[in-house]
């Protein structure tokens, strides 16, 4: 197998029990050693080493993909889309006076509609996880004073003018 071949950096679950089968089918062979397959396939010799372990002792079953376990989500692909949906009809549409919207007013929307309760701190993830763009604001200084801004370009521009190579005249 060539050096410059493309690897993913993320393998879904069929893949890598894909790639576990490949090794298993190249170990029983017996013609390369577990180096050989391990670069072979882009893992690691202890990869490959402990592939073997479980195929002598399990056999190819050992290698099948299991299902992920943890925590069933709180909220499954059909209640994302539904909230896609809400959030596209508007904040106001909502019940919220501004049509700004932002991670407590989706928290609440959450909650209301589906009865699941997030923090804010930890809804930022499952959010972008959905393809959703997390809210936030734009950062300005307390002390901003937009009237000083306005007219300060009017006022100074003439002492900010670039001074012509070789002048000595004085603005």
């Amino acid at each position: 197998m060539e050096d410059n071949v493309w690897r993913p950096a993320h393998l879904t679950l069929e893949q890598m029990e894909e790639r576990r089968l490949a090794a298993a089918g190249l170990l029983r062979q017996g013609r390369f050693s577990q180096a050989e397959i391990a670069r072979q396939l882009g893992v690691s010799r202890a990869s490959v080493s402990r592939w073997a372990a479980t195929l002598a002792q399990q056999g190819r079953p050992g290698l099948a993909a299991r299902a992920r376990t943890g925590r069933a989500p709180r909220l499954d692909e059909k209640a994302w889309a539904r909230l896609g949906r809400l959030l596209d009809r508007g904040a106001m549409a909502a019940g919220f006076a501004s049509e700004r919207w932002t991670l407590k007013r989706i928290a609440t929307l959450i909650e209301r509609e589906f009865q699941v309760h997030y923090h804010l701190r930890y809804l930022e993830r499952p959010l972008k996880a959905h393809g959703f763009s997390v809210p936030r604001p734009a950062t300005q200084a307390r002390e901003r004073d937009e009237l000083v801004i306005a007219v300060w370009p009017k006022r100074d521009r003439v002492a900010l003018k670039k001074r012509r190579a070789g002048s000595t005249a004085r603005f």
